[in-house]
């Protein structure tokens, strides 16, 4: 099940041992053509919050926050070759790192799939 965050980024928290995120299907739109991701370093201790990575589009650049603290698992190394996967499949084959979360109480102030849709409903309501 994956949970989201008011910055954009979601969590797949169906396995709680590793949990693989990165920016949604709507950050990805917002920021167009993707040129470049800077992805967090393996082993690494985050904290809920903590900027760890930035991608960078045409438009614009964007920091990446980790939804859920613990220690950076994996990253996907494949966005360095190809990082327009972002926008072809930014909450799939787009995901930038996994993690071991050091607690999992963290994802319930994370919204829920339909909560996410209405809030970027209201927020597309406001352009």
């Amino acid at each position: 099940q994956k949970r989201y965050s008011e910055d954009h980024e979601w969590i797949d928290t169906t396995n709680s041992e590793s949990a693989r995120f990165g920016i949604t299907n709507f950050a990805a739109k917002a920021l167009g053509d993707v040129v470049y991701v800077e992805l967090p370093t393996v082993g690494s201790e985050v904290s809920k919050g903590d900027t760890i990575a930035a991608v960078e589009s045409v438009k614009s650049a964007s920091d990446i926050m980790t939804p859920a603290s613990g220690t950076i698992l994996e990253v996907n190394e494949e966005l360095d070759n190809n990082p327009a996967l972002i926008n072809s499949g930014a909450e799939g084959e787009g995901w930038i790192a996994s993690i071991k979360t050091s607690s999992t109480a963290e994802w319930e102030d994370l919204m829920d799939a339909e909560a996410y849709r209405k809030y970027t409903e209201e927020l597309d309501s406001h352009d």
